[in-house]
């Protein structure tokens, strides 16, 4: 028997559960870092310079502003350079949630303190310098603007890279179908698959050695969650079977293939991209310049009417609604990324379209658990009760189709035991 210890990498399970962007979200918040202090010397030089305590004011400002984007990335270096550090057991996919957490606890810290300072200056009017005030917020809001634009520069990558060196058992078909299944039948391999770039959707079968299908051969039925049933008839197209009737909306149910004699059960569903593929840390990133360009913007109008109509009270109503904006965006961050941080599920839907896939064929899911290790990349425990005499393959590989199950462990109990039966 081969010693255990001695396998090599590709039988062991990795554990890299960062976003496939990181390294480009990592650089574009140390760019952000950049372009603020920049601004902030600057604000603070010129302002002692030119005698201006405003600008001052407003550099010391910018300088909490940078503040928060260094924690962003900070965790983005610290979770890349501890990548492979055996100290941490499912990776640091959730360093970048965890300093979300904490900026969100800043962003709720900066709302409370304009809210103050609002109230404040709702009681007890002070001058407002509007000569000097209006030009510096325009200038915040430039350069908040530009830190936004290098933030969201080059855009979220739709495809998640996953590092773990599982092999996720599908492939792409030839004409730009929906992502195949791979079926092992009596007639070969088949990859059964949606397709509708730009038609109706239909399903398309074809061998995995290209060569031809008959449509005798098959036959296909979807079963519904509500118990409906559908047949669909095949025919040659192009090379690859294309059943006649159109599939209708939405693409979740149960598909039983027919092909050779024997029967299969396939489980199809939505696209189960969600709010689990959410870069946390670069989302409190762009909050806190939005919470900023936000506050500029209303700043700006409320100077504008103070100075041109007499509403003085325009300013501290406007940082009071800045406020409220703040920290209606901090409360959705310090939900969301405490949930992850939690364990709790991230996606409900994509658990039942597990358990699904697995008692598709007859047998049960006594337990299962599911949480995300990081952007686009969840982890899953499932203890599966059969006497159908499976392995741990046979679940791994109908669970390949679901792309974001970067770490799935396996436990498979006899149904004999579970129900006290010798």
């Amino acid at each position: 028997m081969a010693d255990l210890r001695t396998l090599g990498p590709s039988a062991r399970h990795g554990h890299v559960f960062l976003a496939a962007s990181h390294q480009a979200n990592e650089r574009r918040a140390w760019a952000v870092i950049v372009l603020c202090s920049a601004m902030m010397v600057g604000e603070i030089v010129g302002g002692v310079l030119f005698g201006s305590i405003a600008l001052v004011a407003d550099g010391l400002h910018m300088s909490t502003h940078a503040g928060a984007l260094l924690l962003a990335a900070l965790a983005y270096t610290y979770a890349r350079r501890r990548i492979d550090d055996p100290r941490f057991t499912f990776g640091t996919g959730k360093f970048g949630d965890l300093a979300g957490f904490t900026s969100a606890i800043v962003l709720a810290m900066i709302a409370l303190l304009i809210g103050y300072e609002a109230v404040a200056r709702f009681l007890h009017p002070v001058p407002i310098h509007f000569g000097e005030a209006i030009p510096i917020a325009g200038l915040g809001l430039l350069v908040n603007v530009a830190s936004a634009w290098l933030l969201s520069s080059g855009g979220h990558d739709p495809h998640h890279g996953h590092g773990h060196g599982h092999s996720h058992g599908h492939e792409h078909a030839h004409d730009h179908a929906e992502e195949a299944m791979e079926v092992a039948t009596a007639c070969g391999v088949l990859f059964v698959s949606i397709f509708e770039d730009g038609v109706p959707p239909r399903f398309r079968l074809r061998r995995a050695d290209d060569s031809l299908l008959a449509p005798a051969d098959v036959a296909l039925e979807t079963v519904r969650p509500d118990g409906a049933r559908q047949s669909f008839r095949f025919v040659e197209q192009g090379g690859v079977l294309e059943s006649v009737e159109e599939i209708p909306e939405p693409h979740a149910f149960t598909a039983r293939l027919t092909a050779g004699g024997e029967e299969h059960a396939l489980v199809f569903a939505e696209h189960e991209h969600g709010a689990h593929d959410r870069d946390n840390n670069m989302r409190s990133a762009i909050v806190h310049v939005m919470a900023d360009a936000t506050v500029s913007v209303l700043v700006i109008v409320g100077l504008v009417l103070a100075r041109w109509l007499g509403w003085l009270w325009m300013d501290p109503l406007a940082g009071i609604i800045g406020a409220l904006v703040i920290a209606s965006w901090s409360y959705g961050l310090v939900r969301d990324t405490g949930a992850i941080l939690l364990d709790m599920n991230p996606d409900r839907k994509l658990t039942d379209q597990i358990r699904q896939t697995v008692e598709a064929s007859g047998d049960a899911v006594a337990d299962l658990h599911l949480w995300r290790l990081g952007p686009g990349h969840l982890g899953a425990i499932l203890s599966i009760a059969t006497n159908a005499g499976r392995d741990e393959a046979h679940y791994r590989a109908k669970l390949a189709r679901f792309p974001s199950l970067s770490h799935v462990t396996v436990e498979i109990v006899r149904a004999q035991e579970l129900t006290g039966v010798a």
